[in-house]
This record gives structure tokens, sequence and C-alpha cells, in this order.
């Protein structure tokens, strides 16, 4: 059913749009700009005119629409009654009408119902148990009362842990494995760098970074993992840009940056790397640097439109997408397109939800927006299609908060390392973003 077909308002359709996200009535009021009140007269208008009784019947309606889409989740048609499967036409020919459903369809349709329930109710059940934000958004205690849940889900594989729960750590993919840098521990801020091996999945430990930072990010540019700045305590920044040499597991100094920052995001563009905003030790700041690699210097560029950290970027095409992020009040939605070569900002289209300490990542030309929720409860993550400026949801194998990871993308698979949930977290989950299907080549060997 098309949106303009449908009994619903096009407000009403936004409402519904954002339960079916797991958003809370305080987070469509938010992202609407209405009272909570009306949120909830919104609700039971939709709730009588679609006919369902709870959030996960109404969110199934709004998968059936195609209003939304979630990878893993697909609801058939309704059952048509008995006396309609054979119902005459006015010309006196039997009405051709869906079959009943097999049972094949019946255990398909249940696991969709599962799933779906996963995602509005747990979250549901979250806010009773608010997300608690860190006291101090540069370091994190233990909370109680921060409720995340981890479900199955069909396109995600849980990896080998890491060795030790880590949050606030850089992500690097090189040679065919990850390496996860620096971040901190349950002990506090550190040095230590692991490497995975897909093949192997398995972790060690390779040459430790010189100086021990967390809120620190990585980019790979030709044989190097460089790491600017970083955290070195809760109320510290450094300056210093360091260097890994894979091939050689060495650390290196290059030239340090004008000022220091953490908590920023990141992306490469060429030779050069872009380092967005961030926290400089007293307060987050918009600023830009952008970093050469050949000529070892830093440059500023155009500031961001807002100050904020924790938020992430991703590149395609000469254009670097700046997404979510926290600003130690509040987490953001919104996104901006910079364009390198002319150094330019504009506004695109904001996430359904804010996201704060997410990590992005790209593949085939599509932006993919993992975790957060520094404020938020969510249920699920986010991709973004440049050409229609638009975000789609898709499943997570965390509900709830799931921010300050890694994300890396390694062939066809975004991993997703660490993080903090109400504690550190030692996860290592892949999601299979493509499916590569190889055909034979050739006519086949018919000879006896």
């Amino acid at each position: 059913m098309a949106e303009a077909e449908s009994p619903l308002s096009e407000r009403e359709i936004e409402v519904l749009k954002l339960v079916a996200t797991g958003a809370s009535n305080q987070d469509i009021a938010r992202n609407l700009a209405i009272a909570v009140s009306t949120v909830k007269v919104h609700l039971r208008n939709i709730f009588e005119k679609i006919q369902v009784q709870s959030r996960t019947e109404a969110t199934l309606y709004a998968i059936r629409q195609g209003w939304v889409v979630m990878e893993g989740v697909e609801v058939p048609p309704s059952e048509p009654p008995a006396e309609l499967a054979a119902a005459p036409s006015a010309a006196g020919a039997a009405t051709l009408l869906p079959r009943p459903l097999a049972w094949w369809q019946r255990v398909y349709a249940l696991a969709a119902l599962a799933l779906a329930a996963a995602l509005v109710l747990l979250p549901a059940l979250g806010q009773e148990q608010r997300v608690v934000a860190a006291a101090n958004p540069i370091s994190d205690q233990p909370v109680a009362g921060a409720a995340s849940a981890h479900v199955e889900t069909s396109r995600w594989t849980d990896l080998a842990d890491l060795p030790a729960p880590r949050a606030r750590l850089a992500l690097a993919v090189y040679g065919g494995g990850l390496y996860a840098i620096a971040g901190d521990l349950q002990t506090g801020v550190t040095d230590q760098v692991a490497f995975y091996s897909p093949d192997t999945n398995a972790w060690s430990g390779r040459a430790a970074k010189p100086t021990a930072v967390s809120n620190v990010g990585a980019a790979v540019v030709g044989d190097r993992i460089y790491v600017p700045g970083g955290c070195t305590g809760p109320t510290s920044a450094t300056d210093r840009m360091e260097v890994y040499h894979p091939q050689s597991d060495v650390w290196t100094q290059a030239a340090s940056m004008p000022l220091p920052v953490c908590a920023y995001a990141m992306a490469a563009v060429g030779n050069k790397i872009y380092v967005f905003g961030g926290w400089d030790g007293k307060s987050f700041v918009d600023r830009v640097l952008v970093y050469d690699t050949a000529a070892d210097t830093w440059a500023k560029r155009q500031p961001m439109p807002v100050a904020r950290g924790f938020a992430a970027a991703g590149a395609l095409d000469g254009v670097i997408y700046l997404v979510g992020g926290y600003d130690g009040a509040s987490e953001f939605a919104d996104t901006y397109a910079y364009d390198v070569a002319g150094d330019t900002w504009t506004q695109r289209a904001a996430m359904s939800m804010p996201r704060g300490g997410l990590g992005v990542t790209v593949v085939n030309d599509r932006l993919y927006a993992i975790g957060g929720g520094w404020e938020n409860y969510l249920a699920t993550n986010e991709r973004y299609d440049p050409v229609s400026n638009s975000w789609t949801a898709f499943e997570s194998p965390v509900l709830g908060q799931w921010r300050n990871l890694g994300v890396a993308v390694l062939g066809t698979e975004i991993y997703t390392v660490g993080g903090w949930n109400g504690d550190y977290m030692a996860v290592n989950a892949a999601y299979r973003a493509l499916f590569r299907i190889i055909l034979p080549l050739g006519r086949p060997n018919t000879a006896p």
C-alpha cells in the first residue's frame, strides 16, 4: 500500500516509522519537535485506524506497507479468509486470490514476528532501565541500569572475543586482518595493540603504541596506519601523531597536530587524512584538520556546522559524510556532507535516531552507521544511500546501548569490535553486507 493510499496521515506515518525503530514516546517527540502528549494522541489514532493493539503489531503493519525495511525481517501477507479464497466474480468465474500459507510460510511468519518483537518490545522494556550517559563523556565507569541485550540475527556472526573487553579504541584493516589499537580497558587507558586474523579466528599481540590513549581513531594510507591525538586521561588530550608500520611491527612519530584533540571523527581521501571536531581537553570543538601524509604537514579547513565529538565519518567519491555525534549534553542524528575539493559543507538527510559514539564504514557506495546510544535505546543500525539521500534500518546484534566501538570493513563483511553497553565489551562480530555469487564459466563437460 502506498503512503497516499493509507488511512494514516503523513504525520501519523512519520510517528509509526519511528515506533518501528524502537523509539520511545520521548524520542519521537524530540525527533519531530512535538509534545509527548501529542505523540500519545497520534499513537491512539494510529492504533484505531489500522486496528492494532500494540507497538509490535503496528511495527509489523509498517513493515508490510514497505515503510520500514529491516534486513532479515520479511512479513508475508496475512492469510485471506476461507470464504474469500474462491469467491465468485461478477462474471461467475472464481476470483484468483492468494492461497492459504503453507506450513513453512507460517514458520517463517512466526520467526519474523519474533524478530520484530525483539526489535520493539526489548527496547520498550529497556526504557524502564534507561540508558545511562557517562558523567564524564571522556571516560566510563560500570553503571547499574544500562539496558542492553544480545539477539541472534541472520546476517551477523559472532567471532573470537577480544583478549580483554575494550572501548573507545581505534580499529584498522591492513593485510587481511584487523588491528585493535589503544582505547579504554577496565584498568584504564591502554597502549595495547591486538591483531585479529579472520583465517584463524584468533587474536595475537603486536607492538604497543608509544602513547596510551583512548577516544581515538585510525586511518590506513599506503602501508602505514596513522593514529592522531587521543585522550591520555579523563581531563587531557594529546597532539601526538603516531604511525604504525604493520610489516615491521614498529611505531614511529610524525608531525604533531596543531592542537590536541580526541573523540574526533576521521576519514582518509587519497593521501590525506581529515579529522573532524572532538574534544580538546576543555570543550567540544568544531574545527577540521587535514594531514598530508606525503608532506607530513597539518592544515586547517572550514569548520563543521556544529561543534561535537563522538561523530563518525566515511568517504565516498571525494565527499566525506559526517554522521551523528555527542556534545556532552545531546546526541545528534544529522548528516553533513563535506566536499573535499571545495572545502564546503552541505546538510543531508538525518538518521532516524540520534547516535553518539557510533561507528561508520563504507561498503558498495553505501554508508553503514553502527551502534551509538549515549542517551537513546537503539534497536537497529542504519544504512545511508547518497543517491536517494535516505537512511534504511538494518538489524543489530546488540539492542540498547552500544557505543564507542571499533568499526571497519574487510572484504564484504563489516567488523565491529568492543564498545560499551554499561560495561566494557569484548564483542567481535561481523555483518555480511554483500553476498558474492560465483557463476561457472563455459559449458559443462557432457562427454561420457
